[in-house]
C-alpha cells in the first residue's frame, strides 16, 4: 500500500492560555479530497496553518509523502508540494493574474519570458482543470469567483500536489461554487490532494471521500462520506443533538417600521446599482432580499444604513423620514442596527481587542464613559457579558479581533447590534463562514428579534436561509426588485428563476 499524502501525528499548538490543537492525528490518502468540519474555534485553520508552515507545531510529526519534515514556513511547505487557497485571498488587485501568478517566485524580476512561461501555464491549468481566467486580467476587476481561480492556479503553479482550502465557498454564489468543486473533482481525478476545510455539511456530503470531525481543538472522528450522513456530523461537530429553530408564521404588528420608497442608488463610478426600489417592513416580519451577488443587494443596505447616499427616494424608520444626508450615527439614533456583510471591512477594526471592537459605533454611551476617554473596565465588563450570551470563543474581551474566528468575530458583531434592541435590523449574511452550531444561534437570535415586534431585513445568498426565517421574500437582479412572494407560497425554483432575471407576473407580488 502506498504512503498516505499526509500523516499528522500528535500535533500541539497553545497560544497563551487558548489550547487551539489537542493531540491531533490525521491521515489523508492520495488522490482523494477530505473534508475537515468543526464549528468556529474547533482548531481546523490553526491546524492547516501549521501544515502551510504559518505557524509552528509545539510538538508532534508531519509525515508528508511518507518523509517526516519540519515545516517552519510556507517557503518550507511549498517545496514539499502544498499550496493553500485561503478564505481571505492574497492577491494584489492592481497587477494582472500573470503577475499574480508568478509573484515571489525564484528569479524575482518580471521578465517578458517569465511572463509568458506564466501566461501558458494559466491557461494550460484552464483547459486541464476548467478553471479559465485571462492572464492579462487585472485582479482588482475580476469576481470573487474568478479570483479564487487564481489562488488555485498560483499554487498549482508552484508545484502543489496537495491543496488546502479554508472555507472556499463563503464568498461564492451558488453557481461559482458548483464550478469550483467541478474543477476540485477534475484535480482529484488528475491525482491530486484536496483538503477540503468548510462549515457545509452539504459540500461535505456532495464532493468528499472522507470527513474528519474537529471540536475544542481534538480530533473526535474520522468517517468516509459514504458511510455517515449531516445529522451524524452535526452531532459530532458540536457535541449534542442540533435543532434548528422554527419560524413562527405570520407578522406579529402592522405597524410599519422600515418604508422604502422609490429608491435610486448610484456607486462611486456613477453606475445605478439599486434602481426604483420599493418595499416596506412592518413590526414583527423578516423581510428577506434573495438575488445573486452583486445585484444591488449590498448597495441596497450600505444607503439604508447610511453609508451610501441615496441618489432618489424616499426612506422611513419608525414613520420618520430619514434626510437623504444622514449617516451611520444618525440611523443608530433612530432605532436602526446593521450587521455588515463583510465584518472585517465594515464591522470590526481587527488590531483593536475584542472590547473595543464589540462597542464601535457606540463608544459614546454614557455606559462606557463620558468626555474624551473610555472605561476599560466598564467596556470590559460589558462585552464579558455579551460573549457569555453570545457564546464566543475564546470568551476573551482582551483578545485581540483579528484572533478570533470568523464565526466568532461574527457573533461580536451580532451580539453589539442586537443587544441594542432596536427597532429596524438590516443584517446581511449573517451566517457567511459560520458553523452549523452558530447558524442556529444566529438565526435563534434574529427570530427572537421578530417575536418582539421588531423589524427585520435580512439579506443572503443562502436560499435555505432565506426561506428558513422570511415571512415574504423579495428576489433582486440588476439592482432592480424582480417580484416579492409570501414565503409560504413559493418555492426555491421559482425564487430562483426570479434571481435569473425572469419577471414576477402581474398580481403576483406580495403585498
Amino acid at each position: 500500500m502506498s504512503n498516505p499524502a499526509i500523516r499528522l501525528v500528535g500535533i500541539e499548538k497553545r497560544f497563551g492560555a487558548v489550547h487551539a490543537n489537542r493531540s491531533v492525528d490525521l491521515v489523508v490518502e492520495n488522490g482523494s479530497i477530505h473534508g475537515i468540519i468543526g464549528e468556529n474555534g474547533a482548531g481546523k485553520s490553526t491546524l492547516m496553518s501549521i501544515l502551510f508552515g504559518f505557524y509552528e507545531a509545539d510538538s508532534g510529526e508531519i509525515i508528508v509523502q511518507g518523509k517526516p519534515i519540519r515545516i517552519r514556513s510556507p517557503a518550507d511547505a511549498i517545496a514539499a508540494g502544498i499550496g493553500m487557497v485561503h478564505q481571505h485571498f492574497m492577491l494584489v488587485d492592481t497587477m494582472s493574474v500573470a503577475e499574480n501568478v508568478m509573484l515571489g517566485m525564484e528569479g524575482g524580476a518580471f521578465t517578458e519570458s517569465g511572463l509568458s512561461k506564466a501566461r501558458a501555464e494559466i491557461i494550460r491549468f484552464g483547459a486541464e482543470y476548467g478553471i479559465q481566467v485571462e492572464p492579462d486580467a487585472m485582479v482588482g476587476e475580476l469576481s470573487v469567483g474568478l479570483q479564487q481561480r487564481v489562488e488555485i492556479i498560483k499554487a498549482l503553479y508552484r508545484g502543489a500536489r496537495i491543496l488546502i482550502l479554508d472555507e472556499p465557498t463563503g464568498v461564492l454564489t451558488p453557481a461559482e461554487a458548483e464550478q469550483l468543486f467541478r474543477a476540485l473533482a477534475e484535480l482529484r481525478r488528475q491525482g491530486r490532494t484536496i483538503l477540503l476545510i468548510t462549515h457545509k455539511l452539504k459540500e461535505i456530503m456532495a464532493i468528499t471521500d472522507h470527513v474528519s470531525v474537529m471540536r475544542r481543538g481534538a480530533m473526535v472522528a474520522h468517517r468516509k462520506t459514504g458511510e455517515t450522513n449531516p445529522q451524524e456530523l452535526a452531532e459530532l461537530m458540536v457535541g449534542r443533538p442540533v435543532g434548528q429553530p422554527v419560524r413562527a408564521p405570520g407578522i406579529t404588528g402592522q405597524d410599519v417600521l422600515l418604508d422604502v420608497r422609490n429608491l435610486k442608488v448610484t456607486d462611486a463610478r456613477g453606475v445605478l446599482r439599486v434602481d426604483d426600489v420599493t418595499f416596506a417592513v412592518r413590526a414583527g416580519e423578516i423581510l428577506g432580499i434573495a438575488g445573486v451577488s452583486g445585484n444591488g443587494q449590498s448597495e441596497l443596505v450600505e444607503s439604508l444604513a447610511g453609508m451610501m447616499p441615496r441618489r432618489a427616494g424616499e426612506v422611513f424608520v419608525c414613520g420618520k423620514p430619514v434626510p437623504p444626508e444622514a449617516d451611520a450615527g444618525t440611523l443608530r439614533a433612530m432605532g436602526l442596527a446593521h450587521v455588515p456583510e463583510d465584518r472585517q471591512r465594515m464591522g470590526l477594526v481587527t488590531i483593536f481587542p475584542a472590547h473595543e471592537s464589540a462597542i464601535l459605533g457606540r463608544q459614546d454611551n454614557p455606559d462606557y464613559g463620558t468626555g474624551l476617554f473610555i472605561d476599560q473596565k466598564a467596556a470590559i465588563a460589558d462585552t464579558a457579558g455579551k460573549m457569555s450570551r453570545f457564546d464566543v470563543r475564546p470568551p476573551d474581551p482582551l483578545l485581540k479581533t483579528a484572533n478570533f474566528s470568523g464565526g466568532n468575530q461574527q457573533k461580536i458583531v451580532i451580539a453589539r447590534e442586537v443587544e441594542t434592541e432596536p427597532d429596524v435590523l438590516l443584517i446581511a449574511q449573517p451566517t457567511r463562514g459560520v458553523d452549523i452550531g452558530a447558524i442556529a444561534f444566529i438565526h435563534r437570535k434574529i427570530l427572537d428579534l421578530k417575536a418582539a415586534g421588531k423589524a427585520i431585513l435580512l439579506v443572503s445568498v443562502e436560499l435555505d436561509e432565506i426561506f428558513a426565517l422570511s415571512d415574504r421574500i423579495c428576489v433582486m437582479c440588476g439592482g432592480r426588485l424582480m417580484g416579492m412572494r409570501h414565503t409560504e407560497e413559493t418555492d426555491q425554483n421559482e425564487i430562483g428563476l426570479m434571481m435569473a432575471g425572469l419577471e414576477a407576473k402581474p398580481g403576483e407580488n406580495a403585498a
